[in-house]
């Protein structure tokens, strides 16, 4: 498993379109054989700023996900929203995936 953190601050006039367009994108993307778990998280204190938790099943779906259309929609129409550029973190599942937790 991959995961990946998306960093992104929105324009606070944009954070309502921002969730709306992100949360379409997270719809589509969790029917994608490779991805196991797509979240999108708010944070609290500073609504203006999400991370996306992405969580592919092997190193190809990454590559593969930004081949799909509604990446593609996604991409284009929170372009002028964000704040600054995003930013992305990868990481490695170290726990089984039949941990059961």
């Amino acid at each position: 498993m991959l995961i990946v953190h998306v960093h992104v601050h929105v324009k606070p006039e944009c954070v309502e379109d921002f969730k709306q367009a992100t949360i379409e994108n997270a719809n589509n993307s969790v029917k994608e054989p490779g991805i196991a778990r797509f979240d999108v998280v708010q944070q609290q204190d500073n609504p203006a700023k999400f991370v996306l938790v992405e969580v592919y099943r092997d190193a190809d779906a990454p590559a593969k996900h930004k081949e799909t259309a509604h990446y593609a929609k996604w991409r284009d129409t929170v372009a002028d929203m964000m704040a600054e550029a995003r930013s992305s973190v990868k990481y490695s599942n170290v726990c089984p995936d039949d941990a059961g937790w």
